[in-house]
């Protein structure tokens, strides 16, 4: 049996929501062991002089945990 775990991660970009979510998935493996999958639960723009500087997004990142 496996047990799974669910955890936060925030993350950016200049470019587009797509890259922020490459970022965060890429980022969050160099620690996270095992992740099998990921959904954004939000997107964000910030903006400046009226034009979008940065995308963010949150995303539920799942991975199986070690026996």
């Amino acid at each position: 049996m496996a047990i799974a775990k669910v955890t936060e991660v925030i993350s950016s970009s200049t470019k587009s929501f797509d890259d922020a979510v490459e970022n965060g998935v890429e980022r969050a493996s160099k620690t996270l062991k095992g992740i099998t999958g990921a959904w954004v639960a939000d997107q964000k723009v910030t903006v400046e002089k009226g034009k979008v500087s940065e995308y963010r997004v949150v995303l539920k990142i799942s991975f199986v945990l070690d026996d």
